[in-house]
């Protein structure tokens, strides 16, 4: 299976590109240099050169409270990205996964969120990946969209956040009313790469859009708290989200229901605590 991957150098690109060819895949990690999503001609360049079976965007401008400032490059990339992947990929006749973000909804329901539940976003983030989400469900009748939440396996994860702080404060402060559930990247790469395989099946139809996130859910302190919880000397504590204000409202509630992947594809819910150690 070949698969073009954008977005080749972030979190889940650089765990997809090691779960892939693990697996015995030709894996073609475009970095924005490579190729650039926000340019349809750029888009259509890539794809036509490398001929791929199936494309992953995996690109997306991710700077939440950024973005409230620099709204245009956000939608450039969020929108505007998938929509040219899109059309590209409608012409070429070649399935799409996009990959979105608990953020399209407003965290005010009482319990976890459906596929079917409407959307709200909160700040400029999320409303740039729904109207990406839109555009590829628009455009492209092979699309696959997955929403995931609290990303963590890289570098400038909420984790390495944590634990780089731990070497410099005793005290830690961290919001105890959002809550979610933290998602391993590599486990994100091994879920796409189940969906890439089915979804180039002969007679496979379960287009749409699907959640996937860790399990159990916590809130962000109680995370930090597991995060640490060998660090002698260091405290965690709780505090409201109106005590931490920032540029970006976040969802209190981003826990996704994952039913339905479960059923269509066999793919579980990850336990993010077996992903902690490595």
């Amino acid at each position: 299976m070949k698969i073009l991957v954008t977005g080749g150098e972030g979190q889940v690109g650089s765990a997809l590109e090691r779960a892939g060819r693990e697996a015995g895949h030709d894996m073609r990690m475009m970095s924005r240099r490579a190729l650039d999503i926000t340019s349809v001609r750029s888009a259509g360049e890539g794809l036509s050169r490398q001929r791929p079976d199936l494309v992953i965007n995996a690109a997306a401008y991710t700077a939440v409270d950024r973005a409230e400032e620099e709204t245009e490059q956000a939608f450039s990339i969020n929108q505007t990205g998938p929509q040219n992947l899109a059309e590209t990929c409608q012409k070429m006749g070649l399935p799409l996964i996009h990959i979105s973000t608990d953020f399209v909804f407003d965290g005010l329901k009482d319990g976890p969120y459906l596929e079917t539940d409407p959307c709200a976003p909160l700040g400029v983030y999320g409303q740039s990946k729904w109207l990406g989400e839109q555009a590829v469900t628009r455009t492209l009748d092979r699309h696959l969209i997955l929403r995931t939440a609290w990303v963590f396996g890289g570098a400038t994860s909420f984790v390495e956040t944590m634990r780089r702080l731990a070497g410099t404060r005793q005290d830690i402060s961290v919001v105890d009313d959002q809550k979610g559930g933290p998602t391993p990247a590599a486990a994100i790469a091994d879920c796409l790469l189940v969906m890439a395989e089915k979804a180039l099946a002969a007679g496979f139809s379960d287009w749409g859009i699907y959640h996937f996130c860790g399990t159990p859910p916590v809130s962000w302190y109680e995370f930090a708290g597991y995060i640490l919880k060998d660090r002698a000397g260091v405290t965690v504590h709780p505090i409201p989200t109106r005590d931490y204000p920032t540029p970006a409202k976040r969802p209190a509630n981003s826990v996704l229901a994952c039913g339905r992947i479960a059923d269509v594809f066999g793919i579980q819910q990850p336990d993010w605590r077996d992903y902690l150690a490595d």
